[in-house]
């Protein structure tokens, strides 16, 4: 795929809020021309065309009117859905990142494609400094255990990079990161803390849900009520928007903390 130069620049739909937030943190919005609808929730796109995204979308004939260069999506993603926009001649590239090495990857990549990879590498470590300020922090205060979830039915723990924030922050995550958990294993952890950042909820997740868990009856964080909800998009999406989840996620746990070590 060709670069872009003074006289072109690539015209990118993003059905990745994750690529979004990349391209506009790298001064790239510019090169957008549609998005899809979650995206407004991560970055200042409100003004662009919205459609669906790599699990539901109707509106390809609606893409294709934009004369995309590139279509951005991730994974995971429904096969059919991809599949009919692969019937046309467009190039697609998917984010399937893990670990926080993972966006960082991504980010130089998308980056590349739009010739802004000295602001990727500005971006990057922008967010090393703020992790490592977190973890400089979290340091002084007690070790915390923590569950952190990403859907309630059936419960699903947190993605691998919300692991690794959360061990910048000083704190033991509970059970396998991505991965579904029983209630009973979530008992059995004992965790002090409980956070929700259930995915497309925004800040909507129910802590009452949790209170109510006879499961969960004996647990720490139900019996002192440490329960948090973290928006969504700020923990869910492997972007730079991660230093506003973990900015978020920092001052929970230290709330924690704080409790604990005041403790007799």
């Amino acid at each position: 795929m060709p670069r872009p130069n003074a006289a072109s620049q690539l015209r990118i739909v993003s059905l990745a809020p994750s690529a979004t937030s990349i391209l506009c943190a790298i001064g790239a919005r510019s090169s957008l021309v549609g998005v899809t609808r979650w995206c407004a929730d991560v970055a200042p796109v409100k003004h662009l065309p919205k459609f669906g995204d790599c699990w539901k979308l109707e509106s390809v004939p609606q893409i294709l009117k934009l004369k995309p260069d590139l279509v951005i999506g991730s994974v995971p993603f429904k096969t059919e859905t991809l599949g009919k926009l692969l019937e046309h001649p467009l190039r697609f590239l998917a984010l399937n990142p893990r670990r926080i090495a993972d966006i960082e990857a991504d980010i130089r990549v998308v980056a590349g494609l739009v010739g802004r990879l000295s602001a990727a590498s500005h971006v990057i470590r922008k967010m090393r400094k703020e992790f490592a300020s977190l973890h400089g922090s979290a340091r002084r205060n007690p070790k915390l255990r923590a569950y952190f979830e990403a859907w309630p039915n059936p419960r699903i723990t947190s993605p691998p990079w919300v692991a690794e924030i959360a061990e910048m922050c000083g704190t033991e995550f509970v059970g396998t990161p991505g991965a579904r958990i029983s209630d009973e294993d979530v008992a059995s952890s004992n965790p002090d803390v409980i956070v929700l950042a259930w995915a497309a909820t925004g800040d909507r997740a129910k802590p009452k849900s949790c209170y109510e868990l006879a499961a969960w009856k004996d647990v720490a964080a139900i019996k002192n009520r440490r329960v948090f909800v973290i928006q969504d998009e700020l923990l869910n999406t492997p972007a730079p928007i991660l230093i506003r989840g973990a900015r978020e996620l920092a001052k929970v746990l230290s709330k924690s903390q704080a409790q604990m070590a005041r403790r007799p």
